[in-house]
């Protein structure tokens, strides 16, 4: 290793740990299995195998709530539908794109049939650079951006759900 490297890997690793005590000093903490809500077990209805629903799933027994066929909340998943913009001027190469991933969602009551949520559209986005003219790996990148929008929709839904007073939590 020369001195060079050796020098930005030290200063790389110095800003880290002085990151790591700042942050530590104002009370942050990384999310932990401590910060998730503590929500009902639900039953999943509508589009239940798409990669949001799948990871939903995941992250509710991750919870504690779980699913049941049986459970006193019904969310019922649309279909997830992935949106793409350009940014910047046009042009050949590289460029950054916008990608948004939205699913309407309702949560439904089963004893009464009533709507805590009707139709409500969920939705996160990102940024990515990709680079147009090399297909096969753009579509790799796309399928990657759309695999984690997934997890993170996910996790937005069940934060959602963690803010409606009617679920109790």
């Amino acid at each position: 290793m020369n001195r060079r490297a050796f020098l930005a890997k030290s200063a790389f690793t110095a800003s880290i740990a002085a990151s790591m005590a700042v942050l530590g000093g104002c009370g942050f903490r990384l999310r932990g299995s401590d910060s998730l809500p503590d929500l009902p077990t639900v039953t999943l209805e509508g589009d239940t195998r798409s990669d949001v629903a799948l990871s939903l799933q995941t992250q509710l027994e991750a919870t504690g709530a779980g699913v049941r066929k049986d459970a006193p909340w019904r969310v019922t998943l649309g279909s997830p539908e992935l949106s793409e913009r350009r940014l910047g001027a046009e042009g050949r190469g590289s460029r950054e794109h916008e990608f948004t991933l939205s699913i309407p969602i309702s949560l439904q009551q089963r004893s009464n049939n009533a709507y805590a949520l009707n139709h409500e559209q969920v939705s996160i986005s990102t940024r990515q650079r990709v680079n147009d003219d090399d297909l096969l790996n753009r579509d790799i990148l796309v399928s990657e951006v759309r695999r984690e929008l997934s997890q993170q929709l996910a996790q937005r839904i069940i934060e959602r759900l963690a803010t409606l007073e009617v679920l109790g939590v």
